[in-house]
């Protein structure tokens, strides 16, 4: 009965939301999904940002989420991939006013699978609308160039997803040695785990579904994940994700933009965006503090000097008047 139970299909994924008005925001005059878009990236990088792309608005991308979300990273090396996504111009935190006549303060993070360079963001956060488009501009829907299904055909998936795949399955032996399996099968099966990840499960559910109910022995873990891949591929929903990602995000009207904040990604200190080159403030970029303005130190102490040097001529003079006694009158 435990066996017929642990073989029962994965739920749909339900992305952690975060608090209403809060959590990612899609920035506006995106490309289309297409094969390669985190590829100028390193792995790492590249896994937390397909995940990121994959979730919907409002989905919580804070450290500690992404960190359960994604197994295979801790929190400090979720937080370094945020960082090294913001200095590639894909990501930026703000805090902003909810819009439409409130003034309430809410915290956002906008994502652009689009790489995106520090004056695109500057004019984006500031005016509400992508530099050189006019507001309220309406955009026509792209038809998605990759669909799923051909991926699992023909093997050819992301490599940002078989990247992320690779690493879910490189870990599975911590979280149960009898599924520990060698670098050549780990490669071998990182195309049918990207497909699971391309139709909306995250990398704990995959975890999950390779791991739950094994047996007492388990003698050849990649033939055994390879059928759990198989058997509990969850159902088709990439066509619908792939018709919202290829709908870009609404810009809005002229006069409703909220009034925005950048944050360093970082450290969450507020600033300009010309203070925060790719999103990051001085102390997060590893820069030292600038050189206070004004004269050196040596040239204070030489001024310093100068001035008791000429408080000090008075009093001698009259202290050698005093040493010299009374000038007498009658002679």
């Amino acid at each position: 009965m435990a066996m017929a139970n642990s073989s029962a299909d994965v739920r749909p994924y339900a992305p952690p939301m975060a608090a209403p008005g809060y959590g990612k925001r899609s920035a506006p005059g995106q490309l289309p999904r297409k094969r390669g878009d985190f590829e100028h990236l390193p792995p790492r990088e590249a896994s937390v940002a397909a995940h990121i792309d994959r979730l919907p608005d409002g989905a919580a991308i804070d450290t500690k989420t992404l960190a359960r979300e994604l197994p295979a990273y801790g929190q400090q090396a979720v937080r370094s991939a945020l960082n090294a996504l913001s200095r590639a111009g894909h990501l930026r935190r703000v805090r902003e006013t909810v819009g439409e006549g409130r003034t309430q303060w809410v915290y956002r993070t906008y994502f652009s699978r689009t790489a995106r360079d520090d004056a695109w963001w500057g004019t984006f956060l500031r005016e509400g609308t992508p530099p050189g488009e006019a507001p309220g501009t309406e955009h026509e829907p792209v038809p998605a160039s990759e669909p799923v299904a051909e991926a699992e055909e023909t093997g050819a998936v992301r490599p940002s997803r078989r990247a992320e795949a690779y690493e879910v399955l490189a870990a599975l032996g911590r979280t149960d040695p009898r599924m520990t399996l060698s670098a050549a099968e780990c490669e071998a099966l990182a195309g049918p785990a990207a497909v699971w990840l391309d139709r909306g499960a995250s990398p704990g559910q995959l975890a999950l579904a390779l791991t739950s109910g094994l047996p007492e022995t388990v003698h050849c873990p990649g033939a055994l994940a390879r059928r759990r891949l198989a058997d509990r591929l969850p159902p088709e929903t990439a066509a619908m994700s792939a018709a919202s990602a290829s709908t870009p995000a609404p810009v809005p009207a002229q006069g409703t933009a909220p009034r925005r904040v950048m944050e360093c990604t970082g450290c969450g200190r507020p600033g300009r965006p010309e203070a925060l080159p790719g999103g990051l403030c001085r102390d997060c970029r590893g820069l030292p503090e600038p050189a206070p303005a004004g004269p050196s130190a040596a040239e204070v102490r030489a001024r310093v000097e100068r001035l008791r040097a000429g408080l000090r001529a008075p009093a001698d003079r009259n202290r050698g008047a005093r040493d010299r006694g009374p000038i007498p009158v009658f002679g």
